[in-house]
Order: C-alpha cells, then structure tokens, then sequence
C-alpha cells in the first residue's frame, strides 16, 4: 500500500506522533512504542524541557556521559567530561592522560578568537565606484546601524572588529562580499553573528539606494543572495601540546628511540596521505566532538571547520604534527574551534551544565583548550598503539561488552568472558565460539528458538 504524505504532522501530540509513525511504518507494533516510552524522562518538566530542544520529538536518544580523568592541563588537573557511543575513546583518552601525567601534561594556549560571516551579494555596476562607496561611506554607516546589536556584546569586550568589500568576481560573474570579522567572547555567537549581517544587507541596500553615485540601473542591479556566518573560523585557533625529553617515551618492551622513530613517521605519513589523514583526524575528532557534545556545542560545526583547516593548504593533511629537537619530542595540534559557555543549551541542558561544572565554569577560551587536549590525548593514544600494540588488540576488549551484549549473555558470563580474554585476542568469531561452547550449543540461534 503506498503511503501518503501527512499534514499538519508538526501540530499532533507526541502520542499522535508516535501512533502515525507505527501505523504508518512499523505495521502496528506495539514494542516499538514501549521502546519509544521507556526513554521518557519520569520528570515531566525535564522532559518537556528535552522535547522543546529540537521539533517532532517523540523520545530521548541515549548517549553515554562518560569520564576521563588525570588531565595535567597547564599545570592543574582536571577530569575531562565525555558523550560518545564508540568504545574505547574514553578509555584512550584516560590512558594518554595518564601516560603524560608525570612528564609535563598538557599545555594549551589560544592563539587567535575572531570568527567571521558574509553578506553575499551580487552587483553589475562599476566596481570602481562600489569600492569607493564602500570605503568612503558604507563602512561606517554598517557599524553605526548594528550599534544597537551589539551593544551588550560590545560591553562584554566584544563586537564587529573588522568590515571588507571582497571581490569574487573572477571566480563567479558579479558576486561580491561584505566579510566581517567579530568577538563573541564567551558565546559561540551563532545568532549575533547573522543578525548582523542581516542588519548589514538592510543596510546596504537602503544607502546605495539612496546614493547619487550609482545610475538607476546599477542600484537595480545589487542583488543580495543570502547573510550568514561561516563554520571556517582559521582565525579562532587554539594550541595544545605535549613535550618531553626522548628517553622519557620507553613504552613497554619499545625502547624510546624506536618509539620516537615509528610514532614520528605514522604522523608523518598522515601530513602527506589523505587517505590515512582522514582516519587520523577522524581519532582526533572523536575525543573532540565528545567533549563537543558534552558541553552542549555543535560538534557539526567543529568538525566541519576542522575538516576545512585540514586541506588549507590545498591537500588534505593531519591536524598533529611532532618534531623532535635537542632531545626534546614535541607532539600538538592547531584547531580552529568556536565554542560557547553561554547560550544555547549550556543553561539548559542539567547535564551539560554539570559538564561545566565539572571543567571548573570555564570561559570560551579555556573550552578551546580542553577540546583541542581531548583531540590530541585521542590521537597520541590510537597513534601509540598503531605503533606498538595495533589498534585491534584494545579495541576489541572495549568491543566485547557489545557483542556479549548482542548475545544476551549474563552478568556471570560475562565475568567469564572478561577474564577469558585476559591473555587472548578478542575478535566476534572467537567470542562466538567460546559462548557456544559455555552454553553447550552450535550457534548463538539455538538459545533464541529455545527462549
């Protein structure tokens, strides 16, 4: 039977909702509701709160809020608030925190905080004559009229820090640029940003209008295409590094020098292969975008960016770089990331406010910091392990919780299967044998058709 399209879907309750979605596409199954229900908070004001984030919400998707602890982060120690799905990561995490807790921790500085927007805008007329304009008179009329904009953000040390005409001429017929720079402090500044702009195409508009400069036909001709902030911030940058001397780095049965040696070249290899930086930098943003996420940022946004800063250079490349000089290693990591502390959910959400709480109430900046740290303490430790060990070894550890998860093992066996595994390597179809064996059957099936 084909379906048909709804209307007015966005105005039926949550329950209304989720009776069309199971009539409609799930043939009435009533499980599919008990599932749905039983990820409704019990507290009924939290739960409006989460239905009130996003639109046509009909339940809560779960996410692990985890801990890594032992951060050294220029010279105190914190504990580092983590929300993601994919094993292991905040295992990895903790482990290079530890590892780097007695040899100087984490370092971290903010190099640059200006984030940017456009007016984009096409014009026919005489360039000669909009830049003239521009500079002569546009300029200052775009600050005066966004006065009442940003005055708050202007009290707290923050604004429009710089206006540019851009011409684009040569890569597209007539188009054209209003790029402004901005601080937004301790807010990401999403929507300052864009009420801006906006105010500034209004802006434009009305005094080219207005201008005896331009002929009628040129003043008809300014078209603006759309106002909005740009994702690319390689302006708002922060620095995180690690250091220590050589002899520091033995790992194990890995003598320092040959860990040196083979951790420098798996980083060299991802500066000049775009086919392995983009799994590198995928490791980074998974420490990244957990700490995104727990902070109630847009981790789409930190990794488009990121993903952007990457192929800067017009080939895509690792976002770390190590070198070693004197005797010393050094290992860090530039990320351009905007992030807030204000606005948003951080006032909303009660676990990203906790995760908050925990970092101490950091401002925007030393948000940047822990991001970045959590990226390369992410990296150090796929990137120690891919030279040593091999990565499957610890991942699959952390993934056998998940597949004895599948099988619907017990508590008793899975302390089993933990201790089994201590000296083995785990992989599904050893795992699968073994509980077959314990149960005393030839597959995983025979125990379903008997339950």
């Amino acid at each position: 039977m084909n379906k048909q399209p709804i209307e007015g879907f966005s105005k039926l309750s949550k329950e209304g909702k989720i009776e069309w979605l199971v009539n409609e596409f799930l043939q009435g199954e009533k499980k599919a509701i008990e599932t749905l229900k039983q990820y409704w908070n019990t507290d009924e004001a939290l739960q409006q709160l989460h239905d009130e984030f996003s639109e046509n919400t009909v339940s809560n998707f779960y996410m692990p809020f985890g801990l890594a602890p032992n951060f050294l982060v220029n010279n105190r120690l914190y504990t580092i608030p983590m929300a993601i799905e994919e094993s292991s990561v905040v295992a990895a995490a903790s482990k290079a925190a530890k590892f780097w807790l007695n040899r100087g921790g984490f370092k971290t500085e903010v190099l640059s905080t200006t984030k940017l927007g456009h007016v984009h805008f096409m014009f026919t007329g005489n360039k000669e004559k909009l830049t003239s304009f521009f500079e002569k008179h546009l300029r200052e009329k775009l600050i005066e009229e966004t006065n009442e904009i940003t005055h708050n953000m202007r009290a707290r040390g923050g604004g429009i820090m710089s206006i540019e005409l851009v011409d684009k001429t040569d890569e597209l017929e007539d188009y054209f640029q209003l790029k402004a720079s901005f601080e937004t402090v301790d807010s990401m500044g999403a929507n300052f940003i864009n009420s801006c702009l906006e105010q500034f195409a209004k802006t434009m508009e009305n005094e080219m209008a207005m201008a005896t400069e331009f002929t009628a036909e040129e003043k008809d001709s300014l078209q603006v295409v759309m106002c909005i902030l740009s994702n690319y911030t390689p302006d708002c940058i922060v620095r995180a590094e690690v250091s220590c001397a050589v002899e520091e780095l033995k790992d194990g049965n890995v003598l320092a020098e040959e860990f040196v040696e083979k951790f420098t070249r798996a980083v060299r290899i991802a500066e000049i292969e775009p086919y392995r930086a983009t799994t590198h930098n995928k490791g980074i943003m998974n420490g990244c975008d957990a700490v995104v996420i727990a902070t109630g940022n847009d981790f789409r946004a930190v990794e488009a960016c990121a993903h952007t800063y990457a192929a800067k250079d017009g080939k895509y490349s690792s976002l770390t770089h190590c070198e070693v000089k004197d005797g010393i290693f050094r290992f860090w990591i530039d990320l351009p990331i905007a992030v807030g502390t204000i606005g948003g959910l951080t006032s909303l959400h009660p676990l990203v406010k906790l995760a908050l709480d925990i970092l101490g109430k950091p401002n925007a900046k030393e948000l940047m910091g822990f991001i970045a740290v959590a990226g390369l303490a992410q990296n150090f430790g796929a990137l120690r392990s891919l030279v040593t060990t091999g990565i499957q070894k610890g991942h699959m550890k952390m993934h056998l919780m998940n597949i004895l998860n599948q099988l619907e093992a017990t508590e008793e066996e899975k302390h089993y299967f933990v201790n089994y595994f201590k000296d083995k390597t785990v992989s599904h179809h050893a795992v699968i044998n073994e509980f077959c064996r314990l149960r005393g059957v030839n597959h995983p099936n025979e125990i379903k058709k008997a339950n």
